[in-house]
C-alpha cells in the first residue's frame, strides 16, 4: 500500500494533470475559463478573491522552498533549523490564514447568493471539497508540528526528501510511511487537486496574465476638435449604379 500511495499515485496524478491540460488546450479552448460570477455579486468577491489568491501565492512559494531546497543548503547559508522553522511557520501561518479566510468567504458567497449558486457547476463541489480539505490539513499539520504533537517530526528530512526523489524516478516511499497522518492526508489531497486542475475551473492557474506586466502602456488622448475631418454624410439608401 505504501508503494502504491507514495510510489505510483503521484505519477498517475501528474500524468492526469499534463495530459488533461494538453487535451483541454487543444480541444476546449473556449471552456478554458474561471466561469466568473462577478456579474452576479461583487462585494464579497472583492474581499475574498484577493485574500485567497495572494494567500495561495505565498503558500505555494512556501511549499516550493520547503520541498525543493535541501536542508543542507540552508545550513550552508548559516540559517539554523530553529530560525528556518520560525520563519516558515510565521510567514506560512499568515499566508495560510489569509487563503483560508478568502476561500471561506468565496464558498459562503457561492452557496448563499442565489444567482452565484445557480452558476455553480457540478464539478465545483468536488473541487471545493479537495481544496478546502488540502488547506485544512496543511494548517493542521503545521499546528501539530509546531506544538510538538508529531513527536518532533522534521518534514525536511522526510516528506521533502521523498518529494525530491519523485523527480529522479526513484521514489523513496519508506520516508512517507513514517510521516504523521496529517502530512500524509495533506499530500494525498494535494495530488488529488493536481489531477483535478485540467478538469475544473482551477485550470485558469495556467492562464495568469503575466503579459500585462510587460505590455506597452495604453495611451488615452482627448479629442482635438481642430483636427477633426469633415466627412460627407451618406444617405441611408442610394441607387445602385
Amino acid at each position: 500500500m505504501d508503494l502504491l500511495l507514495w510510489g505510483v499515485l503521484p505519477y498517475v496524478s501528474i500524468t492526469l494533470l499534463v495530459a488533461g491540460t494538453v487535451w483541454r488546450a487543444r480541444h476546449d479552448r473556449f471552456g478554458w475559463t474561471t466561469h466568473s460570477s462577478q456579474v452576479h455579486e461583487s462585494r464579497l468577491l472583492r474581499i475574498g478573491s484577493p485574500l485567497f489568491h495572494f494567500g495561495m501565492l505565498f503558500v505555494v512559494l512556501g511549499h516550493v522552498v520547503g520541498l525543493l531546497i535541501p536542508m543542507g543548503w540552508t545550513d550552508a547559508l548559516g540559517l539554523s533549523d530553529h530560525a528556518y522553522h520560525l520563519l516558515a511557520v510565521s510567514t506560512g501561518a499568515v499566508a495560510g490564514v489569509a487563503a483560508a479566510v478568502g476561500i471561506a468567504i468565496l464558498v459562503y458567497r457561492r452557496f448563499t447568493v442565489p444567482a452565484v449558486r445557480r452558476a455553480t457547476l457540478r464539478g465545483d463541489h468536488l473541487m471545493y471539497t479537495f481544496l478546502l480539505g488540502a488547506m485544512a490539513l496543511g494548517l493542521t499539520a503545521t499546528v501539530l508540528n509546531s506544538t510538538g504533537r508529531t513527536g518532533g517530526y522534521n518534514y525536511r528530512e522526510g516528506v521533502s526528501v521523498w518529494f525530491r526523489s519523485l523527480f529522479t524516478l526513484t521514489p523513496d516511499h519508506h520516508l512517507m510511511a513514517g510521516a504523521p497522518l496529517a502530512f500524509k492526508l495533506h499530500v494525498l489531497f494535494g495530488f488529488a487537486l493536481f489531477a483535478l486542475v485540467p478538469y475544473s475551473r482551477l485550470v485558469h492557474v495556467f492562464s495568469a496574465p503575466l503579459a500585462y506586466l510587460a505590455r506597452p502602456y495604453v495611451v488615452y488622448r482627448r479629442r482635438d476638435p481642430d483636427r477633426l475631418v469633415d466627412r460627407p454624410q451618406k444617405r441611408g439608401w442610394e441607387r445602385a449604379s
